[in-house]
Protein backbone atom coordinates (compact mmCIF):
# COMPACT_ATOMS: atom_id res chain seq x y z
CA UNK A 1 0.00 0.00 0.00
CA UNK A 2 1.25 3.53 -0.74
CA UNK A 3 2.43 5.49 2.26
CA UNK A 4 1.61 9.15 1.79
CA UNK A 5 2.84 12.19 3.69
CA UNK A 6 0.71 15.32 3.35
CA UNK A 7 2.72 18.53 3.43
CA UNK A 8 0.74 21.75 3.85
CA UNK A 9 2.59 24.93 2.87
CA UNK A 10 1.70 27.60 5.40
CA UNK A 11 2.97 30.44 3.24
CA UNK A 12 5.10 33.44 4.04
CA UNK A 13 4.16 36.62 5.86
CA UNK A 14 0.71 36.67 4.27
CA UNK A 15 0.99 40.33 3.31
CA UNK A 16 -1.95 40.10 0.90
CA UNK A 17 -4.20 39.15 3.84
CA UNK A 18 -2.95 41.96 6.09
CA UNK A 19 -4.17 43.03 8.67
CA UNK A 20 -5.73 39.60 9.33
CA UNK A 21 -2.16 38.26 9.34
CA UNK A 22 -0.72 41.00 11.53
CA UNK A 23 -0.72 38.82 14.67
CA UNK A 24 -1.27 35.34 13.21
CA UNK A 25 -0.04 33.19 10.35
CA UNK A 26 -2.13 32.84 7.21
CA UNK A 27 -3.35 29.30 7.99
CA UNK A 28 -4.54 30.50 11.41
CA UNK A 29 -6.88 33.20 10.04
CA UNK A 30 -10.47 32.49 11.21
CA UNK A 31 -12.80 31.36 8.43
CA UNK A 32 -16.49 30.61 8.12
CA UNK A 33 -17.43 31.67 11.64
CA UNK A 34 -15.81 28.88 13.68
CA UNK A 35 -13.02 27.39 11.57
CA UNK A 36 -9.56 28.49 10.52
CA UNK A 37 -8.14 28.37 6.99
CA UNK A 38 -5.80 25.50 7.90
CA UNK A 39 -8.81 23.29 8.69
CA UNK A 40 -9.56 23.04 4.94
CA UNK A 41 -6.40 21.22 3.74
CA UNK A 42 -6.12 19.24 6.99
CA UNK A 43 -9.72 18.02 6.64
CA UNK A 44 -9.21 17.15 2.97
CA UNK A 45 -6.27 14.98 4.00
CA UNK A 46 -8.09 13.29 6.88
CA UNK A 47 -11.21 12.64 4.79
CA UNK A 48 -8.97 11.00 2.18
CA UNK A 49 -7.40 8.80 4.91
CA UNK A 50 -4.04 10.58 4.67
CA UNK A 51 -3.48 11.12 8.37
CA UNK A 52 0.23 11.86 8.54
CA UNK A 53 0.29 15.59 8.00
CA UNK A 54 3.03 18.19 8.31
CA UNK A 55 2.35 21.92 8.27
CA UNK A 56 5.28 24.17 7.31
CA UNK A 57 5.20 27.72 8.61
CA UNK A 58 7.49 30.34 10.11
CA UNK A 59 5.61 33.59 10.80
CA UNK A 60 3.37 34.31 13.82
CA UNK A 61 2.84 30.62 14.48
CA UNK A 62 1.85 30.71 18.19
CA UNK A 63 -1.93 30.76 17.66
CA UNK A 64 -1.59 28.16 14.90
CA UNK A 65 0.28 25.86 17.27
CA UNK A 66 -2.46 26.23 19.88
CA UNK A 67 -5.20 25.52 17.35
CA UNK A 68 -3.52 22.45 15.85
CA UNK A 69 -2.67 21.02 19.28
CA UNK A 70 -6.24 21.33 20.56
CA UNK A 71 -8.03 20.40 17.31
CA UNK A 72 -6.18 17.34 15.97
CA UNK A 73 -5.48 14.52 18.39
CA UNK A 74 -5.35 11.02 16.93
CA UNK A 75 -5.41 7.85 18.99
CA UNK A 76 -2.12 6.01 19.26
CA UNK A 77 -3.33 3.12 17.10
CA UNK A 78 -4.05 5.24 14.01
CA UNK A 79 -0.43 6.50 13.71
CA UNK A 80 -1.94 9.78 12.56
CA UNK A 81 -0.67 13.26 13.44
CA UNK A 82 -0.77 16.89 12.41
CA UNK A 83 2.59 18.43 13.21
CA UNK A 84 3.86 21.96 12.66
CA UNK A 85 7.40 22.35 11.37
CA UNK A 86 8.46 25.95 11.84
CA UNK A 87 11.76 27.22 10.44
CA UNK A 88 14.59 26.09 12.68
CA UNK A 89 18.32 26.40 12.90
CA UNK A 90 20.41 23.26 12.39
CA UNK A 91 24.05 22.51 11.65
CA UNK A 92 23.13 22.30 7.94
CA UNK A 93 21.15 25.56 7.65
CA UNK A 94 20.48 28.56 9.86
CA UNK A 95 18.14 30.77 7.83
CA UNK A 96 14.42 31.18 7.25
CA UNK A 97 12.50 29.25 4.62
CA UNK A 98 13.33 31.01 1.36
CA UNK A 99 10.30 29.68 -0.54
CA UNK A 100 7.92 26.74 -0.86
CA UNK A 101 10.50 24.34 -2.27
CA UNK A 102 13.14 25.46 0.21
CA UNK A 103 10.74 24.82 3.11
CA UNK A 104 10.20 21.24 1.97
CA UNK A 105 13.91 20.66 1.31
CA UNK A 106 14.91 21.80 4.79
CA UNK A 107 12.53 19.31 6.39
CA UNK A 108 13.52 16.13 4.55
CA UNK A 109 15.34 15.17 7.73
CA UNK A 110 11.92 14.82 9.37
CA UNK A 111 10.06 13.38 6.37
CA UNK A 112 12.46 10.58 5.47
CA UNK A 113 12.12 8.89 8.85
CA UNK A 114 8.50 8.10 7.88
CA UNK A 115 9.69 6.24 4.75
CA UNK A 116 6.92 7.59 2.48
CA UNK A 117 6.29 6.30 -1.02
CA UNK A 118 4.59 9.55 -2.06
CA UNK A 119 4.40 13.17 -0.98
CA UNK A 120 1.28 15.26 -1.53
CA UNK A 121 1.92 19.01 -1.42
CA UNK A 122 -1.07 21.18 -0.43
CA UNK A 123 -1.54 24.93 -0.17
CA UNK A 124 -2.57 26.51 3.12
CA UNK A 125 -4.78 29.26 1.66
CA UNK A 126 -7.21 27.58 -0.74
CA UNK A 127 -10.88 26.67 -0.40
CA UNK A 128 -11.91 23.35 -1.94
CA UNK A 129 -13.06 19.80 -1.18
CA UNK A 130 -11.05 17.23 -3.10
CA UNK A 131 -10.88 13.46 -2.90
CA UNK A 132 -7.12 13.23 -2.50
CA UNK A 133 -7.33 9.43 -2.56
CA UNK A 134 -8.75 9.65 -6.10
CA UNK A 135 -5.93 12.08 -6.94
CA UNK A 136 -3.37 9.51 -5.75
CA UNK A 137 -5.08 6.67 -7.62
CA UNK A 138 -4.90 8.70 -10.84
CA UNK A 139 -1.23 9.42 -10.22
CA UNK A 140 -0.41 5.74 -9.79
CA UNK A 141 -2.55 4.47 -12.68
CA UNK A 142 -1.15 7.03 -15.13
CA UNK A 143 2.40 5.99 -14.38
CA UNK A 144 3.31 9.58 -13.56
CA UNK A 145 6.28 10.54 -11.44
CA UNK A 146 4.68 13.90 -10.66
CA UNK A 147 1.01 14.83 -10.94
CA UNK A 148 -0.24 18.42 -10.77
CA UNK A 149 -3.83 19.23 -9.84
CA UNK A 150 -5.25 21.68 -12.37
CA UNK A 151 -8.52 23.48 -12.93
CA UNK A 152 -9.97 24.76 -16.20
CA UNK A 153 -10.11 28.57 -16.54
CA UNK A 154 -11.11 31.04 -19.25
CA UNK A 155 -8.63 33.20 -21.17
CA UNK A 156 -8.97 36.28 -19.00
CA UNK A 157 -8.34 34.33 -15.80
CA UNK A 158 -5.42 32.44 -17.34
CA UNK A 159 -3.20 35.51 -16.95
CA UNK A 160 -3.27 35.08 -13.19
CA UNK A 161 -2.05 31.48 -13.09
CA UNK A 162 0.65 29.12 -14.20
CA UNK A 163 -0.81 27.48 -17.33
CA UNK A 164 -0.19 23.86 -18.34
CA UNK A 165 -0.06 22.49 -21.89
CA UNK A 166 -1.17 18.85 -22.10
CA UNK A 167 -1.39 16.21 -24.79
CA UNK A 168 -4.27 13.81 -25.42
CA UNK A 169 -3.22 11.61 -22.48
CA UNK A 170 -3.03 14.62 -20.10
CA UNK A 171 0.73 14.45 -19.88
CA UNK A 172 2.06 17.95 -19.37
CA UNK A 173 4.40 19.04 -22.14
CA UNK A 174 4.98 22.71 -21.26
CA UNK A 175 4.42 25.31 -18.56
CA UNK A 176 3.83 29.06 -18.82
CA UNK A 177 3.82 31.39 -15.81
CA UNK A 178 0.99 33.98 -15.95
CA UNK A 179 0.76 34.64 -19.72
CA UNK A 180 0.23 38.28 -20.66
CA UNK A 181 -3.40 39.19 -21.44
CA UNK A 182 -2.56 39.95 -25.08
CA UNK A 183 -0.37 36.86 -25.62
CA UNK A 184 -1.53 34.30 -28.18
CA UNK A 185 -1.85 31.01 -26.30
CA UNK A 186 -4.43 29.38 -28.56
CA UNK A 187 -2.21 26.32 -29.00
CA UNK A 188 -2.44 25.75 -25.20
CA UNK A 189 -6.18 25.01 -25.38
CA UNK A 190 -7.12 21.72 -23.67
CA UNK A 191 -7.40 18.89 -26.25
CA UNK A 192 -10.93 17.54 -26.58
CA UNK A 193 -9.74 14.07 -25.51
CA UNK A 194 -8.46 15.49 -22.21
CA UNK A 195 -11.53 17.44 -21.18
CA UNK A 196 -13.66 16.20 -18.30
CA UNK A 197 -17.32 15.25 -18.86
CA UNK A 198 -19.51 18.32 -18.47
CA UNK A 199 -16.61 20.75 -18.90
CA UNK A 200 -17.73 24.38 -18.83
CA UNK A 201 -17.80 26.06 -22.24
CA UNK A 202 -15.11 28.73 -22.57
CA UNK A 203 -12.85 27.33 -19.85
CA UNK A 204 -10.20 26.19 -22.28
CA UNK A 205 -6.94 26.43 -20.33
CA UNK A 206 -5.51 24.40 -17.45
CA UNK A 207 -4.28 26.40 -14.46
CA UNK A 208 -2.09 24.91 -11.76
CA UNK A 209 -3.78 24.73 -8.36
CA UNK A 210 -0.45 24.52 -6.52
CA UNK A 211 -1.31 20.97 -5.40
CA UNK A 212 1.13 18.22 -6.32
CA UNK A 213 1.82 14.51 -5.84
CA UNK A 214 5.43 13.34 -6.13
CA UNK A 215 6.89 9.88 -6.01
CA UNK A 216 9.10 10.20 -2.94
CA UNK A 217 12.47 9.61 -4.71
CA UNK A 218 11.49 12.09 -7.44
CA UNK A 219 10.73 14.90 -4.98
CA UNK A 220 14.03 14.35 -3.22
CA UNK A 221 15.85 14.40 -6.57
CA UNK A 222 13.91 17.43 -7.87
CA UNK A 223 14.91 19.41 -4.77
CA UNK A 224 18.58 18.42 -4.84
CA UNK A 225 19.53 21.93 -5.92
CA UNK A 226 19.21 25.56 -4.81
CA UNK A 227 15.77 26.30 -6.29
CA UNK A 228 13.40 27.86 -3.77
CA UNK A 229 9.93 27.92 -5.37
CA UNK A 230 7.79 25.08 -6.74
CA UNK A 231 5.63 27.07 -9.16
CA UNK A 232 8.32 29.27 -10.70
CA UNK A 233 11.34 26.96 -10.72
CA UNK A 234 10.93 23.32 -9.67
CA UNK A 235 7.81 22.44 -11.68
CA UNK A 236 8.85 24.04 -15.02
CA UNK A 237 12.18 22.18 -14.90
CA UNK A 238 10.55 18.92 -13.74
CA UNK A 239 8.26 18.92 -16.78
CA UNK A 240 11.34 18.74 -19.01
CA UNK A 241 12.90 15.90 -17.03
CA UNK A 242 10.16 13.70 -15.55
CA UNK A 243 6.84 12.13 -16.48
CA UNK A 244 4.40 14.82 -15.30
CA UNK A 245 0.62 14.49 -15.66
CA UNK A 246 -2.34 16.78 -15.07
CA UNK A 247 -5.18 15.77 -12.75
CA UNK A 248 -8.14 17.93 -13.78
CA UNK A 249 -10.30 18.95 -10.83
CA UNK A 250 -13.74 20.20 -11.85
CA UNK A 251 -15.11 21.07 -8.39
CA UNK A 252 -15.20 24.42 -6.63
CA UNK A 253 -11.76 25.85 -5.89
CA UNK A 254 -10.87 29.34 -4.74
CA UNK A 255 -7.62 30.99 -3.74
CA UNK A 256 -8.44 32.97 -0.59
CA UNK A 257 -5.05 34.64 -0.24
CA UNK A 258 -6.26 38.26 -0.62
CA UNK A 259 -8.68 40.35 1.43
CA UNK A 260 -11.18 40.55 -1.44
CA UNK A 261 -11.11 36.84 -2.28
CA UNK A 262 -11.30 35.97 1.41
CA UNK A 263 -14.26 38.31 1.92
CA UNK A 264 -16.15 37.13 -1.18
CA UNK A 265 -15.64 33.43 -0.35
CA UNK A 266 -16.74 33.94 3.25
CA UNK A 267 -19.87 35.93 2.40
CA UNK A 268 -20.82 33.28 -0.18
CA UNK A 269 -21.03 30.73 2.64
CA UNK A 270 -24.19 32.49 3.82
CA UNK A 271 -25.94 32.29 0.44
CA UNK A 272 -28.84 29.91 -0.17
CA UNK A 273 -26.67 27.58 -2.27
CA UNK A 274 -23.04 28.28 -1.30
CA UNK A 275 -20.26 27.16 -3.61
CA UNK A 276 -18.43 25.52 -0.72
CA UNK A 277 -20.40 22.97 1.27
CA UNK A 278 -19.79 22.84 5.02
CA UNK A 279 -22.85 20.59 5.36
CA UNK A 280 -21.45 17.36 3.89
CA UNK A 281 -21.57 14.59 6.50
CA UNK A 282 -19.19 12.40 4.50
CA UNK A 283 -16.59 15.17 4.13
CA UNK A 284 -16.76 17.21 7.33
CA UNK A 285 -14.47 20.17 7.95
CA UNK A 286 -12.90 19.53 11.32
CA UNK A 287 -11.88 22.18 13.83
CA UNK A 288 -11.28 22.81 17.51
CA UNK A 289 -14.20 21.78 19.78
CA UNK A 290 -15.08 24.66 22.10
CA UNK A 291 -18.04 23.49 24.20
CA UNK A 292 -19.80 26.82 23.77
CA UNK A 293 -23.55 27.29 24.34
CA UNK A 294 -25.94 27.61 21.38
CA UNK A 295 -26.37 31.08 19.91
CA UNK A 296 -29.23 33.15 21.27
CA UNK A 297 -31.27 35.62 19.20
CA UNK A 298 -33.54 38.01 21.06
CA UNK A 299 -36.11 39.34 18.58
CA UNK A 300 -33.42 39.62 15.86
CA UNK A 301 -34.02 39.50 12.12
CA UNK A 302 -31.46 37.44 10.18
CA UNK A 303 -31.52 36.77 6.42
CA UNK A 304 -28.95 34.61 4.61
CA UNK A 305 -26.65 34.48 7.62
CA UNK A 306 -24.44 32.07 9.49
CA UNK A 307 -24.23 32.41 13.26
CA UNK A 308 -21.62 30.35 15.10
CA UNK A 309 -21.80 29.07 18.67
CA UNK A 310 -22.00 31.27 21.70
CA UNK A 311 -23.46 34.40 20.08
CA UNK A 312 -25.97 36.77 21.68
CA UNK A 313 -27.83 38.88 19.12
CA UNK A 314 -30.48 41.28 20.41
CA UNK A 315 -33.01 43.16 18.24
CA UNK A 316 -30.53 43.51 15.39
CA UNK A 317 -31.04 43.17 11.64
CA UNK A 318 -28.39 41.09 9.86
CA UNK A 319 -28.24 40.25 6.15
CA UNK A 320 -25.73 38.35 3.99
CA UNK A 321 -23.25 38.01 6.85
CA UNK A 322 -21.14 35.46 8.71
CA UNK A 323 -21.09 35.84 12.49
CA UNK A 324 -18.24 34.22 14.42
CA UNK A 325 -18.09 32.61 17.83
CA UNK A 326 -19.06 34.61 20.96
CA UNK A 327 -20.28 37.58 18.91
CA UNK A 328 -22.39 40.06 20.87
CA UNK A 329 -24.56 42.38 18.75
CA UNK A 330 -26.80 44.88 20.49
CA UNK A 331 -30.16 46.57 19.83
CA UNK A 332 -31.09 48.44 16.67
CA UNK A 333 -27.81 47.62 14.92
CA UNK A 334 -27.74 46.52 11.28
CA UNK A 335 -25.12 44.47 9.46
CA UNK A 336 -25.11 43.91 5.70
CA UNK A 337 -22.32 41.96 4.03
CA UNK A 338 -20.25 41.69 7.21
CA UNK A 339 -17.72 39.05 8.27
CA UNK A 340 -17.66 39.23 12.06
CA UNK A 341 -15.00 36.94 13.53
CA UNK A 342 -16.29 37.13 17.09
CA UNK A 343 -14.26 36.93 20.27
CA UNK A 344 -11.83 34.69 22.13
CA UNK A 345 -13.57 35.20 25.49
CA UNK A 346 -16.61 36.66 27.23
CA UNK A 347 -16.26 39.79 29.35
CA UNK A 348 -17.54 39.75 32.92
CA UNK A 349 -20.06 42.35 34.01
CA UNK A 350 -17.38 43.94 36.19
CA UNK A 351 -15.02 44.26 33.20
CA UNK A 352 -17.76 45.77 31.07
CA UNK A 353 -18.60 48.38 33.70
CA UNK A 354 -14.95 49.26 34.23
CA UNK A 355 -14.31 49.74 30.52
CA UNK A 356 -17.48 51.75 29.91
CA UNK A 357 -16.46 54.09 32.72
CA UNK A 358 -13.31 54.79 30.69
CA UNK A 359 -15.31 55.32 27.48
CA UNK A 360 -14.21 51.95 26.06
CA UNK A 361 -17.00 49.92 24.39
CA UNK A 362 -17.69 46.31 25.27
CA UNK A 363 -16.35 43.57 23.02
CA UNK A 364 -18.80 43.17 20.14
CA UNK A 365 -21.08 45.65 18.38
CA UNK A 366 -22.99 48.27 20.34
CA UNK A 367 -26.48 49.72 19.93
CA UNK A 368 -27.68 51.54 16.80
CA UNK A 369 -24.48 50.82 14.89
CA UNK A 370 -24.68 50.21 11.14
CA UNK A 371 -22.01 48.30 9.21
CA UNK A 372 -21.72 47.36 5.53
CA UNK A 373 -19.12 45.47 3.50
CA UNK A 374 -16.63 44.97 6.30
CA UNK A 375 -14.52 42.38 8.11
CA UNK A 376 -14.42 42.71 11.88
CA UNK A 377 -11.50 40.81 13.38
CA UNK A 378 -11.60 39.12 16.77
CA UNK A 379 -12.10 40.96 20.06
CA UNK A 380 -12.93 44.25 18.33
CA UNK A 381 -14.90 46.78 20.39
CA UNK A 382 -17.36 48.79 18.33
CA UNK A 383 -19.40 51.33 20.26
CA UNK A 384 -22.88 52.75 20.00
CA UNK A 385 -24.17 54.90 17.10
CA UNK A 386 -21.29 54.12 14.76
CA UNK A 387 -21.39 54.09 10.95
CA UNK A 388 -18.94 51.82 9.13
CA UNK A 389 -19.00 51.55 5.33
CA UNK A 390 -22.37 53.26 5.07
CA UNK A 391 -21.53 56.65 3.58
CA UNK A 392 -18.64 57.33 1.20
CA UNK A 393 -16.33 54.73 -0.38
CA UNK A 394 -12.80 54.97 0.99
CA UNK A 395 -9.52 54.59 -0.90
CA UNK A 396 -7.11 51.90 0.25
CA UNK A 397 -5.51 53.11 3.46
CA UNK A 398 -4.48 52.14 6.98
CA UNK A 399 -5.07 53.69 10.39
CA UNK A 400 -4.38 52.47 13.91
CA UNK A 401 -7.79 50.77 14.07
CA UNK A 402 -8.64 49.68 10.53
CA UNK A 403 -7.43 49.00 7.00
CA UNK A 404 -9.28 49.55 3.73
CA UNK A 405 -8.43 47.07 0.96
CA UNK A 406 -10.33 46.91 -2.36
CA UNK A 407 -13.16 48.89 -0.80
CA UNK A 408 -13.51 46.45 2.11
CA UNK A 409 -13.09 47.92 5.59
CA UNK A 410 -11.17 45.59 7.92
CA UNK A 411 -11.44 46.42 11.62
CA UNK A 412 -8.24 45.15 13.24
CA UNK A 413 -8.03 42.56 15.98
CA UNK A 414 -8.54 44.15 19.44
CA UNK A 415 -9.45 47.49 17.81
CA UNK A 416 -11.43 50.05 19.79
CA UNK A 417 -14.03 52.00 17.78
CA UNK A 418 -15.58 54.50 20.16
CA UNK A 419 -19.19 55.70 20.20
CA UNK A 420 -20.38 57.87 17.27
CA UNK A 421 -17.41 56.99 15.04
CA UNK A 422 -17.93 57.25 11.28
CA UNK A 423 -15.69 55.22 8.93
CA UNK A 424 -16.56 55.55 5.25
Amino acid sequence: MPKVLSIILGGGKGTRLYPLTKERSKPAVPFGGKHRIVDIPVSNSINSDFKQIYLLTQFNSASLHMHITSAYNFDRFSQGFVEILAAEQTLEHSGWYEGTADAVRKNFIHFKTRKPTHYIILSGDQLYQMDLRGFLDYHIQSGAQITIATTAVNRSDASGFGIMKVDKTREITAFMEKPAPDADISDWIIPDESRTPGAVQGKDYLASMGIYIFDAPILEEALDNEYTDFGKEVIPLAIKKYKVFSYIFDGYWEDIGTIKSFYDATIDLASVTPKFNFYDEEKPIFTKPRNLPPSKTNNAQMTRCIASEGCVITEASITDSVIGIRSVIERQSTLHGVVCMGADFYETEEEKAENRAKGIPNIGIGCNTHIKRAIIDKNARIGNNCLIGCCNPLPDCETAEYVVSDGIIVIKKNAVIRDHTVIG
